[in-house]
């Protein structure tokens, strides 16, 4: 499949300097607005979606690897990013290890004519095997630029 496509490198970020999942997060969705694949009038309820789902319980996978998700009201389409951050953040994954790598989806509530649910769960569990993925994770923490984080993920869109 071609769920690469959902991500966009100027969304991405290789940088993230958050050190908490609050500043991660809004770090994040901050990059989605600037990236123009979120509407920054939905800033303030994704932010909050995504805090209220990690309050819930921890999106990390183990591995170093967090995938936030969350439907939101508003959105006519799902949206996707990938990020890193260098140093890692604590996020109570389930191994107990830092996160470096963050898959964040935000999607539509319901089906609208742009977001098919069955495909988006296909795309959720693409992005697991990605996250579980060594050679994922190893080249997305050496990429250098947001383009070559997406070039890895179409490369491994067989995964």
């Amino acid at each position: 499949m071609n769920f690469w496509k959902h991500f966009k490198a100027k969304s991405c970020s290789i940088g993230l300097e958050g050190q908490d999942k609050e500043n991660v997060l809004s770090e994040i969705v901050a990059r989605m607005i600037e990236g123009d694949v979120l509407d920054a009038k939905h800033e303030r309820a994704a932010l909050a979606a995504l805090l209220a789902r990690e309050n819930q319980a921890s999106t990390g996978i183990g591995m170093n690897v967090a995938i936030p998700h969350v439907q939101l009201l508003g959105l006519e389409q799902a949206v996707a990013t990938v990020s890193v951050h260098p140093v890692g953040v604590a996020w109570n994954a389930i191994d107990g290890e830092p996160v470096h790598v963050f898959f964040t989806v935000l999607r539509p509530e319901k089906a609208t004519t742009a977001y098919d649910p069955t495909k988006h769960l296909e795309m959720m569990r693409w992005i697991a095997r990605l996250g579980r993925s060594a050679d994922f994770r190893r080249f997305a923490l050496a990429a250098r630029t947001k383009s070559e984080l997406v070039d890895l993920l179409k490369e491994m869109s067989h995964v």
